[in-house]
């Protein structure tokens, strides 16, 4: 059986390119077919496929302005020839569900969140204040043909499966279809504990975009006598530079082995932004550290609270300031911690994604099947 992965951009190892990569350990003969690659961003095993990009690859400022050719998006998707290959595997956030396969061949998609920027996302990225005139105005435009677009591409998807519950329900609230939830893969085999101690900063691990709220976070650091340290990189980077407070520093992109370093010498990670699921906490549960997540989205889903951390209710700066100043008094088992990780490892996630996939081919071959 030929197998094609397909991927919406290759421009960093964040936590898509982490669960296409299990794709590809899964899929070992695969190719990738992506709208764009920057070459060297992502994973050597990722780098030594063969990887067949869009015209969008040719645009201007694809260094850092990619995400500015979202109307392009759909006319590129187009493009990718997958005729020669009787199984499509995509890893979507944007527009890899809409890959569509030769007559007689399967398409299952893992999906990360329906396209955000035209759902319940569309003001983090396009309302007042977070874009020009004319792009809302031209978003504005745009946005209820993208809707449509999303819609019915989802149709070219046989089976779909959520990286978490929350966003299975937005699958169904968009697609009107189920999915099955396989949570994303955490390398508990590179990230591991060392040492003890309940570390000196705290630490945000996350793409600096709006829906991210990092700004939730910086506020609820200022004045606070307490280092926070923020590794990421994003559009919002130099907004939230001029919005922090002196006890925040920027470290930009890190390699994985500096990261599992800031992750084993933190007191906790903090996510502030409803995440799809939020790969970033339990990478550093991996490392016996707890982590305070806001309590909506995909995070609700990887915190067992008062065992692996804390969560806060309202997303606000005083709401965090809240719970992380209630961290001074409160103590955590760091082999509990890692016991949950190890629930989320990469060789569960593989065997939970080969069952998917196998129990579909058997479900199409049966003769039984209505």
């Amino acid at each position: 059986m030929k197998v094609a992965l397909v991927h919406d951009w290759l421009t960093g190892m964040r936590g898509g390119e982490r669960v296409l990569l299990s794709l590809a350990r899964l899929f070992p003969q695969a190719p990738i077919f992506t709208l764009l690659h920057l070459p060297g961003s992502v994973h050597p095993e990722l780098e030594a496929r063969p990887i067949h990009a869009t015209f969008v690859q040719r645009l201007p400022a694809l260094q850092t302005q990619y995400r500015r050719y979202l109307p392009l998006f759909p006319a590129a998707a187009s493009t990718w020839d997958l005729r020669g290959y009787d199984l499509v595997v995509s890893s979507s956030h944007c527009v890899a569900k809409a890959a569509a396969p030769r007559t007689g061949a399967v398409h299952l998609c893992y999906c990360h969140t329906p396209m955000r920027y035209v759902w319940d996302r569309y003001d983090d990225y396009f309302g007042p204040g977070r874009a020009r005139l004319t792009t809302r105005i031209g978003m504005a435009a745009l946005r209820p043909w993208l809707q449509r677009w999303d819609r019915h591409t989802a149709r070219r998807v046989h089976r779909f499966a959520a990286n978490s519950a929350y966003v299975a329900a937005r699958i169904t609230r968009y697609y009107q279809r189920d999915s099955e939830v396989i949570p994303p893969p955490i390398d508990t085999d590179f990230f591991t504990p060392q040492g003890s101690g309940s570390g000196d900063y705290d630490l945000v691990v996350s793409a600096l975009a709006p829906y991210k709220r990092v700004d939730v976070v910086l506020e609820a650091y200022r004045g606070f006598n307490w280092p926070l340290k923020i590794v990421g990189w994003g559009p919002e980077e130099d907004r939230l530079k001029n919005l922090a407070p002196p006890n925040v520093a920027f470290l930009g992109r890190v390699d994985d082995a500096s990261l599992r370093d800031l992750y084993r010498g933190c007191r906790a990670v903090v996510m502030a932004g409803v995440e799809d699921f939020g790969m970033a906490p339990l990478e550093a549960m991996a490392c016996g550290k707890p982590a305070v997540v806001f309590a909506e989205g995909g995070g609700l889903e990887s915190v067992l609270p008062g065992t692996t951390g804390l969560l806060f209710h309202q997303q606000t700066p005083q709401a965090l300031r809240a719970v992380v100043t209630s961290l001074e008094a409160r103590r955590f088992d760091p082999s509990a911690i890692r016991a949950h990780a190890e629930t989320f490892s990469g060789e569960v996630f593989e065997a939970r994604f080969r069952a998917f996939v196998q129990r579909y081919l058997d479900d199409a071959a049966s003769p039984d099947r209505s």
